[in-house]
């Protein structure tokens, strides 16, 4: 249902799993959403199609977070389709095989952070020059989604994924405290055992199933779960809320 306000928001890796959910979440209000996705153009269409079947206006947009002139490509077609940007949902991310990190390699740790950190930290800084707020409740608003495994650290598994979202926690914090004065909030998520497809990239598609029952809720969570949390920290409701950093981890 809409909130009877016009928003436009730009997600990143905004085609699949929690990026999709927000998506779909964001069309639900009646929002225009700019979706970005890096290489699976199918998705994209797909999530493009129910965005606008649940109520919203929607385009989808190739770029490679981590090269900084396809995000500001990203920015740019975003505006030029919708206008003014409302609100960012840094999403984009990746994780690679699970091993200790005595046995990564440069490559994987280089690619790793490109994407997880400059990626996000340079869709973060395109969001600082382009969204203007004021002060009130008409805020404007940037979402990083973290990890649970920043606070957790992934041992034998991902610690190079845990230390890249551990900087985006870091981000949320200072660039909070940037953009405050000019009326952008900047928050954080922290997703735990969500069920998407991103542990199967990983190389553990059962993952989020098999520890997920270990957690206080016994259970993984839903991509709908975190959008919810994301699309409050994006609306007016939120509008008192910076600096943050919320868990939606089940309790884990």
């Amino acid at each position: 249902m809409s909130d009877g306000k016009t928003r436009t928001v730009l997600i990143t890796g905004g085609s699949r799993g929690i990026g999709k959910a927000t998506s779909v979440l964001c069309g639900a209000k009646g929002w225009s959403v700019a979706i970005n996705f890096a290489g699976n153009r199918k998705a994209a269409e797909e999530t493009v199609n129910e965005v606008r079947e649940a109520g919203g206006r929607s385009i989808y947009i190739q770029g490679d977070v981590s090269a900084e002139a396809d995000v500001i490509a990203v920015f740019d077609k975003t505006e030029a389709a919708f206008g003014k940007i409302d609100g960012v949902v840094v999403n984009a991310g990746i994780v690679a095989p699970s091993m200790p990190l005595s046995e990564m390699s440069a490559d994987r740790l280089k690619r790793m952070f490109d994407v997880n950190v400059l990626g996000a930290y340079l869709c973060a800084r395109e969001a600082a020059r382009r969204l203007n707020g004021t002060l009130g409740t008409d805020s404007k608003a940037i979402v990083l989604v973290s990890s649970a495994a920043s606070r957790l650290g992934s041992p034998f598994e991902y610690v190079d994924y845990a230390g890249s979202k551990a900087a985006l926690d870091t981000l949320a914090i200072g660039l909070s405290k940037e953009l405050g004065p000019q009326g952008i909030r900047v928050n954080a998520v922290r997703p735990g055992l969500i069920d998407t497809e991103i542990h199967a990239s990983g190389g553990q598609p059962g993952r989020a199933e098999r520890l997920g029952i270990t957690t206080p809720l016994g259970r993984p969570g839903r991509p709908r779960e975190v959008a919810e949390m994301i699309v409050w920290l994006l609306s007016d409701a939120a509008s008192y809320t910076t600096g943050a950093i919320i868990d939606v981890s089940g309790g884990r």
